[in-house]
């Protein structure tokens, strides 16, 4: 067993990246292409994601169009944006969907800074799961007598303080998606 220093920052950085996914499916009242990225349509005898059915653009602040590729699968595709739990309602005109995003109330604002409060503590729980990973490796190392303990110790520092730095971030990340949500 080794210690990777490159290693445990390259999946904290994964932890960062999975929060950003599920920060960019929260609802802000503004139109974002992300905001339809975790609706899957049943099409072809399968569900597949909506974007390998059709593409999605911004068409002003509070307008997303929906551009289906082909026309047996509008329906569905209108269906499942409905049913997708977004609060969303499309307006079917022919092969395109247009989606007017409502503003947010206040009610709604607070639940999806919870929603996105529980993101942040799955990323930092994730963080901190990677930073024990890395901490029983360097134990293994000093028992197995590969390390010293004074090196142990030193090693231990650098992942603490590479763990703090990333729980700050998801912190800072947080902060933001928060602001983000609560603008009016």
């Amino acid at each position: 067993m080794t210690y990777d220093k490159k290693d445990l920052e390259r999946r904290m950085e994964g932890a960062l990246t999975s929060l950003s996914t599920e920060f960019s499916g929260l609802r802000t009242g503004r139109a974002s292409v992300n905001l339809l990225d975790s609706i899957n349509v049943p099409a072809y005898g399968s569900t597949v994601p909506l974007s390998q059915v059709a593409s999605v653009s911004v068409t002003d602040m509070r307008m997303l169009s929906v551009n289906v590729w082909d026309k047996t699968v509008v329906g569905a595709t209108d269906r499942a944006i409905r049913e997708s739990g977004l609060g969303l309602n499309p307006i079917m005109d022919g092969q395109t969907l247009r989606i007017p995003i409502p503003p947010l109330n206040e009610e709604r604002r607070v639940e999806l800074t919870k929603i996105a409060g529980k993101y942040a503590e799955a990323a930092k729980v994730a963080v901190r799961n990677i930073r024990r990973d890395g901490m029983d490796s360097l134990k293994k190392m000093e028992k197995d007598g590969e390390i010293s303990e004074d090196r142990l110790h030193s090693l231990s520092d650098e992942v603490q303080k590479l763990t703090d730095a990333f729980v700050g971030r998801v912190d800072d990340a947080l902060k933001a998606k928060e602001t983000e949500i609560m603008q009016v």
